[in-house]
């Protein structure tokens, strides 16, 4: 016969920490290491274990304005300061390969003259 695991009069982990999570846990504590009466660490530690739901009754809400808790809003191109819409920026590249363009040509121009002064 197979032996079915019972709780009598005990509570079972699950109890204990649905219990924790509901009413919360506070820890609080100060470690203190001296030499000599002369202080040289202090450590205080605050500790609060409870649930989401009871963090905000009591009003914690820190971890909703933390940026690395929380994800960012996306950010839109065209929000962004300083820069070009789509039409514009194409008009400037337009006109940069035009003037590339010429910029070369006057180059080439002015390496022929120089070679024909030559001969």
């Amino acid at each position: 016969m197979e032996r079915v695991p019972t709780v009598s009069g005990t509570a079972n982990l699950l109890d204990i920490l649905d219990r924790i999570l509901d009413k919360g846990l506070v820890i609080a504590g100060d470690v203190r290491i001296s030499l000599a009466n002369v202080e040289l660490l202090t450590i205080r530690i605050r500790l609060l274990v409870c649930s989401v739901d009871k963090a905000e009754q009591i009003g914690l809400n820190w971890w909703r304005h933390d940026p690395n808790l929380t994800m960012p809003e996306p950010i839109t191109r065209s929000v962004l300061p300083g820069t070009v819409p789509g039409a514009v920026r194409r008009d400037v590249r337009a006109e940069v390969r035009s003037t590339t363009v010429r910029s070369t040509a006057v180059r080439s121009t002015a390496k022929k003259g120089t070679t024909k002064a030559r001969k």
